[in-house]
């Protein structure tokens, strides 16, 4: 899906199951997040454990969408996609039509 970060244009791939919208440092640094100020940790993902920061997202659109406040995630390494994950979609509905995923927004 096509869409925005703090008003930078992404594209990103839906991961209903990555708990956060997460990128590699450099997405976030591209998209103007000062993502070493923000809660470092270790975080679990499919390639094993990895160093990342804890960072809030002041926007996220995709499409007709924007919702403010949403929790990312920046891994130290590059990721080769920006993942939109449940901290923007749990707060949308959600639509499965063949391969068509259609979102709406929640509150």
């Amino acid at each position: 899906a096509q869409g925005a970060i703090n008003g930078r244009s992404t594209r990103f791939v839906v991961d209903t199951g990555a708990t956060m919208v997460s990128m590699g440092a450099g997405d976030a640094s591209r998209m103007g997040i000062d993502w070493r100020k923000g809660q470092p940790g270790m975080v679990q993902t499919a390639n094993g454990q990895v160093r990342a920061w804890r960072v809030l997202l002041d926007s996220v659109r995709v499409g007709e969408i924007t919702i403010n406040g949403v929790e990312g995630l920046v891994h130290e390494s590059d990721l080769p996609v920006v993942l939109l994950g449940m901290s923007f979609l749990s707060r949308t509905e959600m639509r499965n039509e063949g391969t068509t995923m259609t979102l709406k927004k929640r509150f």
